[in-house]
C-alpha cells in the first residue's frame, strides 16, 4: 500500500478522489485499485481558499515500489504495511464469580463488550433505564419540568454523552482507538467517523449505537440489568468480595469495573464511606452561550459559509487571565444544536449541549467554562460535589424553582445589569428561561473571568460578544470533581479487584477516551484471569 499525506483538494473541486489520486501518483486512472481515507480535515485558514486535507492509503495494480519510484524525493508518499494487531492472551488466574460492570456509559459498555467478546460473561448493571425509555423520560422532563431522578440526561443507558453532540474527538493517542470506532460503526455509526478530523455521531444516531452494543453484549453471553443501583461494596483484607444492589440484593464479586459517570454523587459518598481510595480534582463551571449558526459559519468559513460540503462550523476558544492564572474556554461546542436541561437532582438546574447528526437547528452553542481547583472549594475530598450542588441550587432558585434556567444577554452581563430579553436567537433551553443576573448563581472568580474572556473571544470570532447573545446557566458537570485513584494495572490502589474507569473515575474526558479507558481496563483484567 501507498500512503499519501497532506493531500490537498480545493473545496470547489468535486473530481472523484480516485482520479485526483491517480493524477497525484502520475498513474493511469485504471491502475488505482482502491483509495481508503485515513483522515480528512478542513483547512480554512484562508477563507477564500478553503481546502480538504487528506491522508490516504492507496492500493495500486502494479508493485507499490514501482509506483513510488515515479515520485522520487516526494516526502508525502511512502510505502506502508498494515499495523500488526496486538493479541489479547487470557491469564491463568481463576474467577469464582462473573465480573460485574457498574454503569452503561461509554466506559462501562466497552468494558462489558470486551469482556463478553472474550468469554467472561459479564453482568452490566445500570442505575437508570434503557435508552429507549430514557429518551421518553427526558423528553417529558424538557416538556413539563418534571424531573425523574432515575432516568435523565446524566443517568441511564449510554451515559451523559448519549444526549450530547456525540463528538468523538480526543487528544488521547492509542492504537486501539481504531477498534473503538470499528465497534461503533458495526453498531450503526456513520462510516465517516473513521476518518474525519472532528467526527461526531449526533444524539439521534448514538442512541441506536448504544442499543446495538447492548444487544451484542447479550449475544456474546453477557447480561444487562437496568434500574439497578450499586448501594454498597463489601471488602475483606483489602480485596473486593461483593456488592449490594438497590439495598436489598447481594452479588458476590471479585472483579468490579466502576464506570459510574461524573454525576453519581451518592455513589461517590458511599465509596468514600467504604474507604475506597479517592482524591479531589479540578473541573470547570460556567454558562452556555448561543449564537446563530450562520454567525459562526461566516467567522470560520468566510464567503464559503453555508457550502453544503462544509456543514456547520465549530470553534475552540481559550482565554488565559495572566493576573489570576485562571483559564476560560469553550467546552462541548455543539454546531447546529440545542441547550438542554441536564439536572439529575431535585432542586438543581444544570445545562448541557446537544445536537442531532445533521446539526441543522440553526443555532450554535457551547459551554464557556472557568477552571475550578480544589483550593477553591475546601479540604474535603467530596467538597467539589457540594460546590457544584450549591450553584445548581442557586440557578434553580433564580430560574423560578421549576427547572427553568436563568439567562442573561452578554450586553447586560458586561454592563452589570439584567432583565433584557431581546435575544440574538431564541433560547433553545427547555422547559424555558428566566431573565436574571448570572452573577447570582456563579462564583465571583468565575464571572470576573468570563467578563474578561467574552471581549477576547469577540476579537477572535466577530460577533461572539454581541450584546444580544444569550447565556444560560449553569454548566457544572464538565468533568468529575473526584478521581478514584488506581495503579498502572487499572486496579484501585487500596482495593484489589476494583477497576475504576471512565469519566466518573477521573480518567477520561469524553466518549472516545472513556470507551478506550473501559476497553483497556478490561484487557488488563483479561491478561490476568482466565474466562
Amino acid at each position: 500500500m501507498l500512503r499519501i499525506s497532506n493531500f490537498r483538494v480545493p473545496l470547489a473541486d468535486e473530481t472523484p478522489l480516485e482520479q485526483l489520486v491517480a493524477r497525484r501518483l502520475k498513474l493511469a486512472a485504471d491502475i488505482v485499485k482502491q483509495v481508503i481515507i485515513i483522515r480528512r480535515a478542513i483547512d480554512a485558514r484562508r477563507k477564500h481558499s478553503i481546502n480538504f486535507v487528506y491522508t490516504l492509503e492507496v492500493e495500486v495494480k502494479i508493485p507499490p515500489g514501482q509506483a513510488l519510484a515515479r515520485l522520487a524525493g516526494d516526502k508525502d508518499v511512502v510505502l506502508t504495511a498494515p499495523a500488526a494487531k496486538e493479541e489479547i492472551v487470557p491469564g491463568d488466574k481463576s474467577l469464582s464469580s462473573q465480573p460485574v460492570v457498574v454503569g452503561a456509559g461509554p466506559a462501562g459498555l466497552f468494558a462489558a463488550y470486551m469482556l463478553a467478546k472474550h468469554g467472561y460473561k459479564p453482568l452490566l448493571i445500570e442505575r437508570g433505564r434503557d435508552v429507549e425509555q430514557r429518551a421518553r423520560d427526558i423528553a417529558d422532563f424538557w416538556r413539563t419540568g418534571k424531573l425523574d431522578e432515575v432516568s435523565n440526561v446524566q443517568f441511564g443507558e449510554g451515559g451523559a454523552g448519549t444526549f450530547s453532540d456525540g463528538k468523538l474527538t480526543t487528544r488521547v493517542t492509542d492504537p486501539r482507538m481504531a477498534e473503538v470506532l470499528d465497534i461503533m460503526i458495526a453498531a450503526g455509526a456513520p462510516p465517516e467517523i473513521k476518518y474525519l478530523h472532528k467526527p461526531h455521531i449526533g444524539t439521534d444516531k448514538l442512541r441506536e449505537v448504544v442499543k446495538n452494543i447492548r444487544t451484542q453484549i447479550i449475544k456474546l453471553g453477557g447480561a444487562v440489568e437496568f434500574e439497578s443501583r450499586m448501594t454498597a461494596v463489601e471488602t475483606k483484607d483489602g480485596r473486593l468480595t461483593g456488592i449490594t444492589i438497590n439495598d436489598n440484593r447481594f452479588i458476590p464479586c471479585e472483579a468490579l469495573f466502576l464506570a459510574i459517570g461524573h454525576s453519581a454523587r451518592d455513589t461517590y459518598q458511599m465509596l468514600y464511606e467504604h474507604h475506597i481510595a479517592m482524591e479531589a480534582k479540578s473541573f470547570a463551571i460556567g454558562v452556555r452561550i448561543e449564537h446563530p449558526q450562520e454567525l459562526i459559519d461566516q467567522a470560520q468559513y468566510g464567503p464559503s459559509a453555508s457550502h453544503p460540503r462544509l456543514g456547520a462550523a465549530d470553534y475552540a476558544l481559550v482565554y488565559q487571565d495572566k493576573a489570576t492564572g485562571r483559564a476560560a474556554y469553550s467546552f462541548c461546542m455543539c454546531p447546529g444544536g440545542l441547550v438542554v436541561a441536564a439536572a439529575s437532582e431535585t432542586g438543581g438546574v444544570v445545562t448541557n449541549g446537544m445536537s442531532l447528526y445533521k446539526r441543522d437547528s440553526g443555532i450554535a452553542n457551547s459551554a464557556i467554562a472557568v477552571t475550578v481547583n480544589p483550593a477553591d472549594y475546601g479540604p474535603h475530598v467530596l467538597d467539589g460535589i457540594e460546590f457544584q450542588r450549591r450553584y445548581e441550587r442557586l440557578a434553580f432558585e433564580l430560574g423560578g424553582q421549576n427547572y427553568a434556567a436563568p439567562a442573561q444577554t452578554v450586553g447586560d452581563f458586561l454592563a452589570g445589569k439584567s432583565g433584557s430579553s431581546k435575544y440574538l436567537v431564541k433560547p433553545s433551553y427547555r422547559p424555558g428561561v428566566t431573565p436574571a443576573d448570572l452573577r447570582q448563581c456563579l462564583p465571583e472568580f468565575v464571572t470576573t473571568t468570563l467578563a474578561k474572556a467574552l471581549p477576547d473571544f469577540g476579537r477572535k470570532i466577530r460577533g461572539f460578544d454581541h450584546a444580544s447573545a444569550v447565556m444560560t446557566g449553569v454548566e457544572t458537570r464538565t468533568s468529575a470533581p473526584v478521581r478514584l485513584t488506581r495503579g498502572q494495572d487499572f486496579v484501585s490502589i487500596n482495593t484489589a479487584g476494583l477497576y475504576p474507569v471512565g469519566e466518573g473515575a477521573g480518567y477520561a474526558g469524553g466518549i472516545m477516551s472513556a470507551a478506550l479507558d473501559g476497553m483497556n481496563a478490561a484487557i488488563s483484567f483479561i491478561g490476568a484471569y482466565k474466562p
